[in-house]
């Protein structure tokens, strides 16, 4: 008699778990297995019977089948938004793959993992760098640099001699610095002389010099009048009157250096041309041979009569003709 009763008793609880069961399915609220405290994270007995927390499921019914994890990255399909997952690769909750840096390039494809936050990048994770002198774009001050340039920290060209003229460019790579210079780099050299402005002592003369200047004219050259020094007419022999004179322009020639000097001839207008020419070649060769004789070198002195093409006084009158009828000393350049 006992035995019946306690056998009723466990098929009334039966049927009134199946009862309550029931009515949780029709009320779609059912019982959630999981308890993070468990090792198996599941309350106690769901592996056992596979049933609890199944929709419609009794005790004792068939099982309910495991979650499908179709990429086996450990996040069931229903929660996982990233379902195609490739294998081994590393997810997070949602099933999705990690992107360390926020770039939209996973980690695994990521040849630059720690791309700083907001920066373009390519399929490779990899900033951009449009030009392609290694310096990405949001760091280059020069995107736009010509390829096989050479470039500094800032992406832009160097310019070595800092003309503004970039050194692939600059026929004169080593300008001094502050100089002013045309497209080519070079220094400017506004006469076109060959002596930059910089240089150039006269900027707005031609004149190819160390200075860009035109050489200074010569000095005039050195004329001594031998005063004192006088012919009688018609005659070309010195008078003695005529030495003491003709011995201090032997002086002043030593103190002119080794430099040529041409004794050079004059008479008045009488008599014709060509007689006064031969007159005065006489005159100017007779003063050569005394200063010779006083230690002159031959090879300093040349002789030349001019007649009277070259008058310094009027041959009107007798001291003028007196004062044309002259020898003088000329430096020769």
């Amino acid at each position: 008699m006992q035995a019946k009763t306690f056998l009723q008793s466990v098929l009334g609880a039966s049927l009134m778990a199946a009862g309550c069961l029931g009515a949780q399915a029709a009320e779609a609220v059912f019982y959630d297995p999981s308890n993070a405290a468990s090792k198996s994270g599941k309350t106690v007995g769901f592996e056992l019977y596979g049933t609890i927390g199944c929709p419609g499921k009794g005790l004792l019914d068939a099982p309910c089948p495991k979650p499908m994890d179709s990429d086996g990255d450990g996040v069931v399909d229903a929660k996982d938004k990233c379902p195609t997952t490739p294998a081994g690769r590393k997810v997070n909750a949602d099933g999705c793959e990690l992107d360390g840096d926020g770039d939209g390039v996973v980690d695994a494809l990521d040849k630059c993992p720690t791309t700083p936050a907001g920066r373009k990048v390519n399929a490779d994770g990899c900033e951009l760098d449009g030009d392609g002198d290694g310096v990405v774009d949001a760091l280059d001050k020069c995107p736009t640099t010509p390829a096989g340039r050479k470039v500094n920290a800032e992406g832009c060209e160097l310019d070595g001699d800092g003309d503004g003229v970039v050194d692939a460019l600059d026929k004169c790579p080593t300008t001094p610095a502050g100089r002013k210079v045309n497209a080519e780099g070079c220094e400017l050299d506004g006469d076109g002389d060959g002596v930059v402005d910089a240089l150039d002592k006269c900027p707005t003369v031609y004149a190819q010099t160390a200075d860009g200047c035109p050489p200074a004219a010569a000095p005039a050259p050195k004329i001594l009048t031998l005063e004192g020094v006088n012919f009688d007419n018609n005659e070309a022999i010195l008078r003695l009157d005529a030495y003491p004179a003709l011995d201090r322009a032997a002086a002043s020639l030593k103190e002119w250096g080794d430099v040529k000097v041409e004794v050079a001839g004059h008479t008045d207008d009488r008599s014709t041309d060509e007689y006064n020419l031969e007159l005065s070649q006489r005159r100017a060769e007779a003063v050569r041979a005394y200063l010779i004789g006083k230690g002159i070198s031959a090879d300093r002195l040349t002789a030349k009569g001019y007649g009277e093409s070259k008058p310094i006084a009027d041959n009107d009158t007798e001291d003028g003709r007196f004062k044309n009828r002259r020898v003088e000393l000329v430096e020769q350049k």
